[in-house]
């Protein structure tokens, strides 16, 4: 694996005259940060932290996720580390369930808490008359005396406040509130409903102080650079980040998009040869791969921009040469898979087989066929 090269640049007559990126250039990049073009001997738990948490929109992704990127994972060495609350669930990026380690929830839910209390404008009708702290107060010696569903919050925090919208009332709590799922939601091939207390609560730990910009911008380069201020700000739902990569500039390197978008990135980071082979990946549907950029055609070809989405609906997706080619799914005993393009004949092969090893690994034992579908157009 090859790193290109590339100066510092400190100033924006230096930016213009970096480096140029191409798609091919940054899909390498960003799959191999994404530990997907070829897997890693990461612990889950190292795994989960270097990629800044995983989607879980969702309680089975974030086990497709992984099954995706290590060599050696099965489904029950996450559930035992979300049973063991080594890591949980909770609201955090762009409004958005993640599975996040115990250490990134106390530190990455206050960081993004700004975005989140944003969010209280949307509410504004509906909370008139409500005192944001009063409201976290109560809320809070409700959750942490036992853990409330969303119902059961609307219901008693309606009681309180009985001229409010109790809607309102409980998405405001957890805007407020760093409130986690508890098991044995999210646990694997077990079910329970959503029920929510505290992070502090579950963890038995308090929050971490805010990090500041300059320690997360290093983080999410390294899980997803080369990247440019709005691609990070796209990934976290925060504005005004700009700042934190101009003081970190001098110990960064600079490129530019084909459209001569700046683009930052660390200077030990991988930025693999654009001919390194990407065999397919089988991923889940809302990949933070898919997610975390503002031009996200270094992994989606416009062709393709908009298809593996169905209003808010997001498909299981296949990635064929390190791009979005298509979509999956289990039906029944069948893994479906449906190409936007027909695949040649050694890429059909290639597929099969990393879907083989897909079903060996999330469903060991099982019996599965595999069908390709009808070229999609959608």
């Amino acid at each position: 694996m090859t790193k290109s090269s590339g100066k510092q640049s400190s100033s924006r007559s230096g930016a213009d005259s970096a480096p140029v990126m191409d798609e091919r250039a940054l899909n390498r990049a960003t799959l191999a940060r994404q530990l997907l073009l070829c897997r890693s001997p990461r612990s889950v738990p190292d795994a989960v932290r270097h990629l800044l948490g995983l989607q879980a929109q969702n309680t089975r992704p974030p086990y497709y996720a992984l099954a995706a990127r290590l060599e050696r994972f099965a489904p029950e060495r996450l559930s035992a580390l979300m049973a063991g609350r080594e890591v949980a669930r909770i609201v955090t990026l762009r409004s958005t369930i993640h599975t996040h380690t115990a250490d990134d929830c106390l530190a990455l839910r206050p960081f993004v808490q700004p975005a989140r209390e944003r969010e209280l404008g949307n509410f504004r009708a509906g909370l008139a008359g409500v005192d944001p702290d009063r409201l976290a107060a109560v809320a809070r010696d409700l959750v942490e005396a036992e853990p409330r569903t969303m119902a059961q919050l609307r219901e008693e925090l309606g009681a309180v406040w009985p001229d409010a919208d109790p809607r309102a009332l409980a998405v405001a709590a957890r805007c407020l509130l760093p409130l986690v799922q508890v098991t044995p939601r999210g646990l694997w091939e077990e079910s329970g409903q959503v029920a929510l207390t505290t992070v502090e609560h579950w963890l038995s730990r308090p929050t971490e102080p805010v990090p500041a910009p300059d320690a997360v911008v290093p983080r999410y380069l390294a899980a997803f650079g080369p990247a440019s201020v709005r691609d990070m700000q796209t990934w976290s739902g925060l504005t005004r980040l700009k700042p934190a990569f101009e003081r970190l500039r001098p110990g960064l390197l600079t490129f530019r998009d084909p459209n001569g978008v700046e683009l930052f990135d660390l200077p030990d980071a991988p930025r693999p040869d654009p001919a390194t082979p990407a065999p397919p990946r089988f991923l889940p549907e809302f990949d933070n791969l898919l997610l975390s950029h503002a031009d996200r055609t270094r992994v989606v070809p416009p062709a393709h921009r908009g298809r593996h989405w169905r209003g808010n609906q997001a498909y299981r997706t296949l990635l064929v040469d390190g791009f979005l080619a298509g979509l999956w799914k289990l039906d029944g005993d069948t893994l479906v898979i449906e190409t936007f393009e027909r695949p040649t004949r050694a890429q059909r092969e290639e597929i099969t087989a990393e879907g083989e090893r897909m079903l060996a690994v999330m469903h060991p034992g099982a019996a599965y066929d595999i069908r390709f579908g009808e070229v999609v157009r959608r």
